[in-house]
């Protein structure tokens, strides 16, 4: 496959990532505001938290990505860059807070929104290359060459 459409190949599957995700965000931000209606709110905040990890890890690893049905192993590879990206955000908005104490608004959403993009990419980057990986062919005896999700699939 020649670098050009390699890169095109990649840079849709990243605008699937990016729009879906943020779509997701927004319907979990939502399903969070009702829902802490009638639940309290840290309750209402981890139940749409999982919901939504669960239902990104499948829209991405079938849409996104390609790749089918994640299985057990994919949802919990997937929870892990979420855990890590908010240590991530996390800590960006803790050191904010240490050496600028009275940051305003603007500066907060500009440091979180930025950490957030570099924790999107990160995670992109990890899903692709050790979660959702693409088939490689593989050498088989006899020089056939075989997509190793057919091999998978035939034994």
């Amino acid at each position: 496959m020649n670098s050009l459409r390699l890169i095109r190949r990649h840079a849709a599957a990243f605008g699937r990532f990016a729009g879906l995700g943020s779509g997701l965000t927004l319907a979990a931000s939502a399903a969070l505001v009702l829902l802490a209606q009638w639940i309290p709110w840290i309750a209402a905040n981890a139940l749409t938290t999982l919901a939504s990890t669960v239902i990104a890890t499948e829209v991405h690893a079938r849409v996104s990505f390609g790749h089918g049905r994640p299985g057990l192993a994919g949802h919990l590879k997937s929870a892990a860059t979420i855990a890590a990206g908010w240590l991530v955000t996390s800590a960006a908005i803790g050191a904010l807070a240490a050496l600028r104490p009275g940051a305003g608004l603007a500066l907060q959403q500009t440091v979180y929104l930025s950490a957030t993009a570099l924790v999107g990419t990160a995670r992109y980057l990890v899903l692709r290359l050790a979660v959702f990986t693409e088939s490689t062919p593989q050498r088989q005896t006899g020089g056939d060459i075989r997509l190793r999700a057919t091999c998978e699939a035939a034994a």
